[in-house]
């Protein structure tokens, strides 16, 4: 379960960093309301993902899917930059996280 609490917390991530520059500096009550709202989400199954993942694994995974999907979001929503070496480089994020999954074994609880 540790693993799948994983991956919602980095879509929470996902949710709230691509809300973030709706809310304006937290001066838009609807985004910032949603943005808190996931924030605290994500943390939330982060915290849980940790009870039998290791606490250095689980934050560089969550953050990994984070800035990956958020980049994507940008990429495809925001017409961000698609360019060979920024591409190269979101796949060495992607290369880390499928790495530290195969090295990971989950403890017990």
């Amino acid at each position: 379960m540790g693993w799948l609490y994983l991956i919602l917390a980095g879509l929470c991530e996902i949710f709230y960093a691509a809300a973030m520059p709706r809310t304006d500096g937290f001066t838009r009550l609807g985004p910032s309301l949603f943005c808190i709202f996931f924030i605290g989400l994500s943390m939330y199954f982060l915290s849980l993902a940790t009870r039998t993942i290791p606490i250095g694994t689980a934050y560089a995974v969550w953050v990994g899917i984070g800035a990956l999907g958020t980049a994507i979001y940008g990429i495809t929503v925001l017409d961000e930059d698609k360019g060979l070496l920024r591409m190269c480089c979101f796949g060495l994020i992607l290369a880390g996280i499928v790495g530290l999954k195969l090295v990971s074994q989950e403890r017990s609880i």
